[in-house]
């Protein structure tokens, strides 16, 4: 009987779901096959040192780990990222509705309410005025009621 290099080396053995990417994979896959033919086709006389192996796993278990942790920290952006655009709704924004001149003029700019938030594959969309924006076009946010405009009491001390 015989076993390839890669028999049984799966993504349950590595923790790996399915939001891995198939370059991903293939690298691993990759790794475990010259990890396999280094161990098989090894000096008997002269066998490598189980530390080297021991120092070469260590590396691919950190690597892993460190893919784990940015994919982690690329779904919280993406959360934050919509927990951000969906506190937008009923703010007045003003936001890009071109680009920017050749000659070094501003975009030109629009001023709106944001009505909604969709979440599509490519981040938040905001819905001002019946018109899709992406979030990254926005340039001012305006709260109603705060800002210079607003006008707002200052509170005065009570006479005893």
């Amino acid at each position: 009987m015989s076993i390839s290099a890669t028999e049984g080396v799966g993504p349950s053995l590595w923790g790996l779901g399915a939001t891995t990417s198939a370059k991903t994979q293939q690298d691993k896959d990759m790794f475990l096959q010259l990890l396999v033919a280094q161990l098989r086709y090894q000096d008997p006389m002269n066998p490598t040192d189980s530390s080297q192996f021991l120092a070469q796993s260590a590396q691919f278990t950190s690597l892993e780990k460190m893919e784990e942790v940015a994919a982690q920290t690329a779904a919280m952006v993406q959360a934050q990222l919509a927990f951000g655009a969906s506190s937008l709704v009923g703010t007045t924004v003003t936001y890009a509705t071109g680009p920017a001149g050749d000659d070094g003029s501003p975009a030109p700019t629009a001023t709106g309410v944001v009505d909604g938030v969709t979440f599509g594959s490519q981040g938040p969309v905001l819905s001002i005025d019946g018109t899709d924006v992406a979030l990254a076009a926005l340039h001012t946010v305006t709260r109603p009621g705060i800002g210079p405009d607003a006008g707002t009491a200052a509170a005065t001390p009570a006479d005893d």
